[in-house]
């Protein structure tokens, strides 16, 4: 059987062609294939399996091109007779991350040979993040930051890709030891990745090694967004929520996951939110920690306590001078996109320019050497480079494009409502920090909320001990019914 050639992607260069090979490759790419190992292993119902860990080097002018996607992949699906995997269109296949050292050099150079603005003329951030913070990003960035220590730790979970509905999702699925483990799919958000679910994994899938009760141990499915770091692009319009949400409903049950729950902050509240409204079979409840419904109904918002006042303050803050990132990206994703692609540090400023809260803890740790919780200098870096060697800056972006338009297309209609119980936490240093009257008035099926006492939009990344906490408060109930 001869072997089929998924695709063959040509990315941006100079005079010269860089091709990622994604799949099996075909008879006159043979000789440059260089097998690394098989691995046999039992796949779904018990189908026997062959994982065939290979690379292939694609040569332009003598020179070894390598692709911003990882080099090389291990896929796993039936095995023709020649040994060697062959896709088909539900095939979960294993994944392994390693980046050609010659991207991290050019993106180590490209650091260096910024060309710096001269520093802010205030002493906040009212005028974008501040010069200090940035350049001493940039100096750890290049001197003190480990990239294989995050590909090391991400190689050492099980992550898997799998096409749905046209795009390669890249996800890890993390499974309990625990009996009657519950399936929990957490989605990240903007300008976060799976780098900021990771702290969670152990609390949540191994309960008892944190404190917690082997009957709160949760099964975790951590996809990547459509055009967010390592999942692929989607080549049309309309990767809004709601497709979003029905991708991962398609997930989950390609994953044999026949009932579950939902997480999800940022852009993940938006998707679990269209998850809930959705209501795929299976999904038992959902949990969201920002209340972005807020944005559309503020005037509808109750304001007669101080908390509900003080939430108005900041809801009104956010859309009159804390969301030029939001407008940008909802308006003209294309034209940032050249920025963030092109020069590292302008794609740090651009994700560290996000909210108050997150960006004086951020140059808290970089600036005076203090981190808050799990906003270390690292996990920052981590995200950040993600961000760049994959070069997803501007896909990501798009996704408030398609938001924005799929809003403005359902104005003055009413969305249908969640049909599953909902939980919602508010932690104290989000963007605006929702009293329960307004989720409420949100979400009239409230069934968990509870105010805690730390944390800020990145919750999960902040602090993954007190978040696990609430996600085994929240869907307690939920394990039973």
């Amino acid at each position: 059987m001869a072997l089929r050639r998924v695709a063959r992607k040509p990315w941006p260069r100079n005079g010269q062609m860089v091709f990622r090979l994604r799949a099996a490759v075909d008879d006159r790419y043979r000789d440059r294939r260089t097998i690394h190992d098989r691995k046999q292993y039992v796949g779904p119902a018990g189908s026997k399996r062959e994982i065939v860990f290979w690379s292939v080097d694609r040569r332009v002018g003598g020179k070894i091109m390598a692709a911003y996607k990882p080099s090389w992949r291990a896929r796993a699906g039936p095995v023709d007779r020649a040994g060697e995997s062959v896709s088909n269109d539900n095939e979960i296949r294993p994944f392994r991350l390693n980046m050609p050292e010659e991207v991290i050099a050019d993106m180590h150079r490209r650091i260096t040979a910024t060309r710096w603005p001269t520093r802010e003329l205030v002493t906040d951030r009212s005028q974008g993040v501040q010069l200090a913070t940035v350049q001493e990003l940039a100096r750890y960035w290049t001197t003190d930051h480990d990239w294989r220590a995050l590909e090391a730790k991400l190689n050492a979970l099980p992550q898997y890709t799998t096409d749905i509905d046209g795009v390669e999702i890249h996800f890890i699925h993390v499974q309990s030891k625990h009996e009657n483990a519950l399936p929990l799919i957490m989605t990240h958000g903007w300008p976060g990745s799976v780098v900021e679910l990771l702290g969670v994994i152990g609390p949540l899938t191994d309960p008892t090694a944190h404190g917690g009760r082997a009957e709160d141990a949760f099964h975790l499915v951590l996809p990547s967004l459509p055009g967010y770091g390592l999942s692929g692009e989607p080549t049309e319009l309309g990767w809004e929520n709601g497709r979003i949400a029905r991708a991962w409903a398609e997930l989950m049950d390609r994953l044999g996951y026949s009932r579950y729950v939902a997480q999800g902050g940022d852009v993940g509240a938006a998707v679990t939110d269209a998850m809930g409204r959705q209501a795929p079979n299976g999904l038992l409840g959902i949990h969201v920690n920002l209340l972005a419904g807020a944005i559309g109904i503020k005037d509808q918002l109750p304001a007669e306590t101080e908390q509900e006042r003080a939430a108005h303050d900041a809801l009104n803050t956010f859309t009159t001078d804390g969301f030029g990132y939001f407008l940008e990206q909802s308006t003209r994703p294309q034209t940032i996109g050249y920025s963030l692609l092109d020069s590292p540090v302008a794609l740090a400023a651009w994700m560290l320019d996000h909210d108050t809260d997150s960006y004086y803890k951020i140059a808290r740790a970089f600036v005076d050497g203090k981190p808050v919780g799990g906003l270390t200098r690292d996990n920052v870096v981590d995200n950040i480079t993600l961000y760049w060697l994959t070069g997803t800056a501007a896909s990501a972006a798009r996704w408030y494009w398609e938001f924005g338009r799929a809003v403005a297309g359902a104005a003055g209609k009413a969305p249908p409502p969640v049909s599953v119980p909902i939980g919602f936490t508010t932690f104290p240093g989000e963007i605006w920090a929702a009293p329960r009257s307004w989720v409420e008035t949100v979400y009239p099926g409230l069934a968990y909320f509870n105010e805690a006492d730390r944390g800020g939009h990145f919750a999960a990344w902040e602090e993954p001990e007190l978040f696990a906490t609430e996600m085994r408060a929240a869907f307690r109930p939920l394990r039973k019914s």
